[in-house]
């Protein structure tokens, strides 16, 4: 695998310059990973991108780099340090540097010649596709750049990589892969994408990073899927949107970060009151307050669980990467209709905006939950007690039914009760459903060896770098290493868990939080207490490199 940085200020070009590489380096084969670090701000700052590719599939990113595309002086002196020995540091012609890997091209003077300054990112393009031995002609700059540019800016951004190509020396061969065929998308695309499998009709949301593309690009498919797309006022508009539309009748979904979240509270407490199903997407980043909105982290989870006053049912689904994340969207909105309850999904800014190659999605996965429209043998109780505790639905506007409900405590006709008994048989009916959802959950997967002396265990986006920690820590075979990763947090799985508790030595909780949230959670619902905890919390992924040197030098 190689490993790509490109990094620059805000309106450089870096994004349009990385997307182009993704395709670039699929087209040639590759799998590729990218992974996105972003600053809070229109103009200037650092941004960068980490474009992981080669022949088979990244899974995570690496801080370990074979080169870099810097468009400015800060980006080559900021990462020289991860940079190989034999890797390289593309710039400017004009750019100072006196660092011996740098490999300095006219790319302001090109894009000065073809008459747009701003097709420089694209000669840095060319120049990284010489560089790692990609080939390139101008058919497949067109096609790239196609995809990426306005058809007005396609023409001059083929000829500046064709430019930028013809003036770089090669440096790496790139090994043929088999990824051409395999889909490139981010994990909030494959959360859209998902809603729209799941049939989804209708999505409101206020834009907050970093949930925002989820609401992009359903609004981009709207007119082609049949579906609406609302950008609320704000976030208590989006969740109570959400919950009309399903009280209508329609499937729906929000989304959101830790802060719009914080005012859906209210509302969540009424789907669950109601018994109305919505699915609400949760894309964390640090807090509390502000915080760090363009960074990653897992800080939200006690939250979700016990957002709003009361006892309800719910569940809570972190993805774990983004073929997990279209699928485990299906999932949460067929249990949300199944159950007539709210579901949270949990995705952080890392899986949100990373790019990944994965393998063409299925919207099939699952079958679609069709309520039964059961016969009215008497008057319609929108609450009606049954075995189950899922009462039989129905949506204003059924001539044979009026529909009412309430957010007061209320009996099976939804008329505002008062009384000890309705209380505790309605509770009682509600929160049985947590019995049945317990029928549904899907046990964390389990990485590495089958018999290990040391379990990792974490959740959602941690997928990929401890997939690739436990690689790494049992290459090096000073013991037996497995990891348990959660993608159903609440109700929480416990099978694999206790087996592992039984059998391994040392159970490590790997989180991107402060205080180990997973690790209380667990301690809550088994007793069961983690040996140690690898934490980080500054607003950045941690890599499986760094999993496993933590784990070594802590001699766990």
């Amino acid at each position: 695998m190689y490993n790509l940085l490109v990094g620059g200020a805000a309106g450089q070009g870096v994004e349009s310059a990385v997307t182009a590489l993704e395709f670039f380096f699929k087209h040639a084969g590759s799998g590729v990973f990218t992974m996105r670090d972003l600053m809070s701000r229109i103009r200037g700052g650092h941004n960068f991108s980490r474009i992981r590719f080669g022949p088979g599939t990244p899974k995570a990113h690496s801080e370990r780099l074979d080169g870099v595309i810097a468009l400015n002086e800060e980006t080559a002196a900021i990462h020289r340090e991860a940079l190989s020995q034999e890797g390289f540091i593309l710039m400017d012609s004009a750019a100072k540097s006196e660092d011996p890997r740098v490999i300095r091209i006219d790319m302001a003077q090109i894009a000065k010649t073809l008459g747009n300054a701003r097709t420089a990112g694209s000669v840095a393009v060319g120049a990284a596709l010489k560089l790692f031995g990609v080939a390139l002609d101008e058919k497949s700059a067109a096609e790239v750049f196609g995809r990426v540019l306005k058809p007005e800016y396609v023409g001059i951004n083929v000829q500046a990589a064709l430019a930028g190509y013809e003036a770089a020396p090669g440096r790496f061969t790139l090994p043929e892969g088999h990824a051409r065929d395999m889909m490139l998308l981010s994990g909030n695309r494959a959360i859209a994408l998902g809603a729209l499998a799941a049939g989804v009709q209708f999505y409101a949301a206020y834009p907050m990073s970093p949930s925002t593309s989820i609401l992009e690009s359903l609004a981009q498919w709207a007119k082609e899927a049949g579906i609406v797309v609302e950008q609320a006022e704000d976030e208590i508009a989006a969740i109570n949107m959400a919950l009309g539309a399903s009280y209508a009748g329609a499937r729906a979904m929000t989304g959101t970060s830790g802060g719009g979240l914080s005012l859906m509270v209210e509302a969540i407490g009424l789907a669950g009151m109601t018994e109305i199903p919505v699915v609400i997407v949760d894309a964390q980043r640090p807090g509390p307050a502000t915080g760090l909105p363009t960074r990653t982290e897992q800080s939200d989870l006690k939250f979700v669980i016990s957002a709003a006053q009361g006892e309800f049912p719910r569940m809570v689904i972190a993805a774990r990467g983004h073929a997990d994340a279209f699928r485990q969207t299906i999932r949460a909105v067929n249990l949300a209709e199944k159950y007539q309850i709210p579901v949270l999904l949990l995705t952080d800014q890392y899986l949100a905006d990373a790019t990944a190659s994965i393998p063409l999605l299925d919207p099939e996965i699952f079958p679609r939950y069709e309520p039964e429209m059961v016969p009215l043998t008497r008057e319609y109780a929108r609450y009606r007690y049954t075995d189950s505790g899922i009462s039989p639905r129905r949506f204003p506007g059924d001539k044979e039914a009026l529909v009412n409900i309430d957010s007061d405590e209320h009996n099976e006709r939804g008329d505002i009760i008062e009384d000890s008994e309705t209380r505790i048989r309605m509770m009682d009916k509600r929160m049985g459903k947590l019995k049945l959802l317990e029928k549904e959950l899907e046990e964390p997967d389990w990485l590495g060896d089958e018999n290990p002396q040391v379990m990792l265990v974490g959740w959602g986006s941690m997928h990929g770098p401890l997939q690739e920690a436990v690689e790494l820590l049992n290459r090096e075979g000073r013991k037996r290493y497995g990891a348990l990763v959660f993608g159903d947090v609440w109700p929480l799985p416990q099978k694999k868990l206790r087996l592992a508790a039984e059998h391994a030595g040392a159970l490590i909780n790997v989180e991107q939080n402060y205080t180990g949230q997973l690790a209380g959670l667990i301690r809550e619902e088994t007793g069961i207490v983690m040996s140690a905890s690898v934490l980080r919390y500054d607003g950045r992924q941690m890599t499986g490199e760094e999993i496993a040197q933590r784990v070594i030098k802590e001699s766990f």
